[in-house]
């Protein structure tokens, strides 16, 4: 059967189900995929072939011996090499951990094997999900399917662009201020980030721990939906995850978003992009048309996202850091005189000069004098933050935004900015600082050669999943991901 790489879950199953193709079939078809496009996309770190061809002809038995399918049954999926995954290199996208071999599996990515799925291999990222383009990856840059001279997002840039060039059919990446959903605005794919806690971390190898999530991506909202739920619920090895019962989100894909209150929050339109905006307010209409009514709202403390982030994030970043020390595990100093000079070069040969940024930006906010003045302060406006997002929902049900101000940009481009680099995250730190559940969708595309994508975002309020992915997919059944 042609095409095996383009389908979606239910095609998946329909192709499994009526027996035109086995998953191995499926898996192999994807691997070889993965040998001819990859090497110009470099989506993946690392590829673990015979595992996922094991994995295939258990389903394929499974189907053999009359048993239903499970949810992933054959689904060949992605994963960010910041999940550990047993038995494979987990490199974080850092030379600090280039031979760590997991000991254990993830949450996430336990409960995706459970449900059938097929694991691919682990996709590049930013060096320990820090950036917004994948050029901080430890070993190379990955490149948008689109164009291959532009970046795909980050930090979750390998695991979009593996959905986007047919490398995989869903992925998990990691989000702490937008790296599901930039990544997936740039390579024009579905990424979802749930409420904070909605997704076990336990296996996430830590960035900034109130502020990461597990979410997937898709090509489409069904596949998302479907990936989440998988993911998704309390875990008792994640004393954050919540025990806040999971629902069944694709029954609430009914299309019907008549009545529902979209909010337009003024603040997400300022030093937007033309073009995007045009698109945006086409997908706006489109909306409309299927009977959502539009209310203008305000978020007043936009304005203070980037710098509290930016001190929150890297606050913790630097505590989280400290554990890469050479002592224990990962990578270690060659030649060194004392245990102190063994940190300062194991740490200085180790890490990329935007993981050490951040670490001593963090280092600084948390130290003796500047605490109350950077990071007390910093935790202060994120409650104003989380307090305007619950407020505006008092008035709406979900709020729709352009997910980034500015189209993907060359490779090579910002690297040497690093504000340019963190002002890009402007649309999705909020959501992000206030834990709320926040989804990127495609919006059509910019006009040019070749024509990149535009991601819109969907916000809701806390475990409003739900609605927010049935407004998703109502926007996709409508034609939304095309609009022209």
């Amino acid at each position: 059967m042609d095409n095996l790489t383009h389908l979606t879950i239910e095609e998946i199953h329909g192709v499994l189900a009526r027996r035109e193709a086995s998953a191995e079939e499926i898996a192999r078809a994807h691997i070889e995929r993965i040998r001819t496009d990859d090497p110009n996309v470099r989506s993946y770190l690392s590829t673990c072939e015979e595992k996922a061809l094991e994995q295939a002809r258990a389903v394929d038995r499974r189907i053999a011996a009359g048993e239903p399918l499970l949810p992933l049954s054959g689904v060949p999926v992605a994963v960010k090499d910041v999940l550990l995954t047993r038995g494979l290199k987990t490199t974080c996208g850092s030379k600090v951990l280039e031979d760590f071999v997991a000991p254990y599996d993830a949450t996430a990515v336990e409960r995706l094997e459970a449900a059938g799925a097929v694991i691919l291999g682990k996709t590049n990222c930013d060096e320990f999900a820090m950036g917004s383009s994948t050029e901080n990856s430890g070993f190379y840059p990955t490149h948008n399917p689109h164009d291959l001279t532009r970046v795909p997002g980050g930090s979750s840039g390998g695991s979009a662009a593996a959905v986007a060039a047919n490398l995989a059919t869903v992925s998990l990446g990691s989000d702490t201020g937008g790296s599901i959903r930039q990544p997936a605005a740039f390579c024009g794919t579905v990424g979802m980030m749930g409420t904070y806690g909605r997704v076990s971390r336990y296996g996430l190898v830590a960035f900034a721990s109130s502020l990461d999530h597990v979410g997937p991506f898709g090509r489409s909202v069904r596949d998302v939906a479907r990936t989440l739920k998988v993911i998704a619920g309390r875990d008792p090895m994640d004393s954050t995850s919540a025990d806040v019962a999971v629902g069944d989100y694709e029954q609430s894909l009914d299309g019907n978003v008549r009545g529902v209150r979209v909010g337009i929050p003024n603040e997400y339109f300022e030093g937007l992009n033309s073009e995007i905006r045009t698109n945006i307010e086409k997908g706006i209409k489109l909306l409309e048309k299927l009977g959502c009514k539009m209310v203008p709202i305000r978020l007043p403390h936009t304005e203070y996202a980037i710098a509290c982030y930016y001190i929150i994030c890297t606050a913790e970043a630097s505590s989280n850091l400290a554990r890469y020390d050479g002592v224990r595990y990962g990578y270690r100093a060659k030649e060194y005189s004392g245990l102190r000079d063994m940190y300062r070069k194991t740490r200085d040969q180790g890490f990329g000069s935007e993981v050490k940024r951040r670490i001593m930006l963090g280092t600084y906010v948390l130290s003796s004098g500047y605490y109350d003045a950077y990071y007390l302060k910093a935790q202060r406006v994120r409650t104003l933050i989380t307090r305007d997002f619950v407020e505006a929902f008092d008035d709406v049900d979900v709020m729709v935004a352009p997910t980034s101000p500015i189209p993907p940009f060359k490779l090579g481009e910002r690297v040497d900015d690093p504000l340019q680099m963190y002002l890009a995250d402007i649309y999705t730190v909020t959501a992000s600082l206030a834990g709320i559940p926040g989804i990127s969708v495609p919006c059509g595309k910019l006009p040019g050669e070749p024509p990149l994508p535009v991601g819109m975002q969907i916000f809701a309020k806390h475990f409003g999943e739900a609605r927010l992915l049935q407004v998703a997919e109502a926007f996709e059944k409508a034609g939304g991901f095309n609009v022209s």
